[in-house]
């Protein structure tokens, strides 16, 4: 990495101007490809990337409104030049956190290059006067291609463990993310999680502990984000591996498709919406055979949260969606063992299979759970959250009803059209509606819905 930098006044908060020639993925392009990325970079989707580069380069920080640095940076700008050498990153009024004696520090860094990676490669390969996939198979090889572009994909043994879980959570539950993180990093198992604070970072904190005692160099801490998140949750520090997919239903593939197991820890809604869409796929039938451990777990304290959501989709989704996961409460050990034995026989399957380790070619996800999900409020009323449906068919309604009050939380877009049109509101049979009230009541009141700030609702509950 090669900068040029200056001090700059332009806001109340210290900030610095820098010059930047990207390596790794972007170190080698041709002439064509960086006028590509160039004219991507500040056409329409230069709003886009400014804000997800302010993300990055003020990771660690408390709030989670995607405004919140807009307004504490101004005068922040990035632009992607063309140069002799290949791509060029000019910083105007950068946050002076992400440096050190004006050096930016390259952690910060690698996770900057990863966003006008990530974000171009979708402009230039996903947009408007490009490739379209309309059918499954096209939008899993669309998947597949950010992957791949991130370096992602890694021909490795099977030992990448997904954590899921909230932001927003108290520190007893933090700490037991760590300790979970530290089991599965004692047993060689790396960590992929949603790359922001609270149960995204304490995982791959408490890994960190322990690939270092079993020196173990080459340890991923993989995260995965996208646009409307990556502006509310900046990364955590941890995270070597950043990619940032065009919206959330391709995030949740990317999940399902590289993470050999899935650990839940207590979260809110994004948690629960997670929860709802892999449960909705593995009730398949195509899926029936196909092993894929999947753990719910926290301190003793998150019993009752566990009890909450068991109850909740055995209200909704039956016996058979909860014989597919298993509530282990205050053992991380056992957790780490158990995802370990699970992971082998998920080795032991994709052998006999002649499946790839590194990309579950083999879990059949539909058209229903691929497409994007746009939360307007005439999309969330339509919603149909209703008995008599297959199960996996009312996962999905119910998956999208969490993804809307994410919208509602945490995404500007989102927030926005609360603000002008009002909370969302959301239909259904009387006992799903009534569960489903707790269930959000329950998140209000334990702050799982939001870390700064008041608590606003943005949905109202209508049977």
């Amino acid at each position: 990495m090669e900068q040029h930098t200056t001090e700059a006044t332009a806001t109340s908060l210290p900030v610095v101007s820098t010059r930047l020639y990207p390596r790794g993925a972007l170190d080698i392009l041709s002439r064509d490809e960086v006028a590509r990325l160039k004219d991507a970079s500040s056409g329409g989707m230069h709003d886009l990337l400014r804000r997800c580069a302010l993300a990055v380069l003020t990771s660690g920080s408390a709030s989670d409104d995607p405004r919140a640095a807009q307004e504490l940076y101004p005068s922040f700008d990035i632009h992607v030049e063309q140069h002799d050498r290949g791509l060029r990153i000019e910083l105007t009024n950068a946050p002076a956190m992400a440096f050190v004696d004006g050096e930016l520090i390259r952690g910060v860094a690698e996770l900057l290059f990863a966003v006008v990676r990530d974000l171009a490669w979708t402009a230039i390969e996903l947009g408007e006067d490009a490739w379209q996939p309309t059918t499954s198979a096209e939008l899993t090889e669309a998947v597949f291609g950010l992957l791949r572009n991130a370096r992602i994909l890694q021909p490795t043994e099977p030992n990448l463990v997904v954590c899921w879980g909230g932001h927003s959570i108290g520190r007893e539950e933090y700490q037991y993310t760590k300790n979970v993180g530290y089991e599965l990093g004692l047993r060689g198992l790396d960590i992929c999680t949603g790359c922001g604070p609270g149960a995204m970072k304490g995982p791959m904190k408490g890994a960190t502990i322990a690939h270092a005692k079993q020196r173990r160099r080459r340890a991923r801490y993989i995260g995965i984000t996208e646009p409307g998140i990556i502006a509310a949750e900046s990364p955590n520090p941890i995270v070597n591996q950043l990619v940032i997919m065009p919206d959330i239903e391709k995030r949740l593939e990317a999940f399902v498709r590289i993470g050999h197991g899935i650990i839940v820890f207590p979260g809110g809604v994004g948690t629960a919406e997670e929860i709802l869409y892999l449960l909705g796929i593995l009730l398949r039938e195509e899926n029936a055979q196909l092993p894929f451990p999947f753990i719910l777990t926290g301190p003793t304290a998150a019993a009752p949260y566990f009890e909450r959501i068991d109850q909740f989709i055995r209200l909704t989704l039956g016996e058979e969606a909860a014989s597919r996961y298993e509530i282990i409460v205050a053992d991380p050990e056992r957790v780490a063992k158990r995802m370990a034995a699970g992971i082998r026989k998920v080795r032991e399957y994709r052998i006999a299979q002649k499946d790839s380790f590194y990309f579950n070619w083999g879990l059949d996800i539909p058209l229903e759970y691929q497409q994007p999900f746009d939360p307007t409020h005439e999309a969330m009323a339509a919603l149909d959250l209703r008995h008599g449906r297959r199960p996996q068919d009312l996962a999905a309604d119910l998956r999208r009803a969490f993804s809307g009050i994410v919208a509602g939380n945490v995404k500007e877009h989102g927030m926005r059209r609360v603000e002008r049109h009002g909370p969302f509101r959301i239909h259904g049979d009387p006992d799903i509606m009534e569960a489903l009230d707790d269930l959000l009541r329950a998140f209000v009141e334990q702050r799982r819905m939001k870390i700064s700030g008041e608590y606003r609702p943005c949905y109202q509950v209508v049977a």
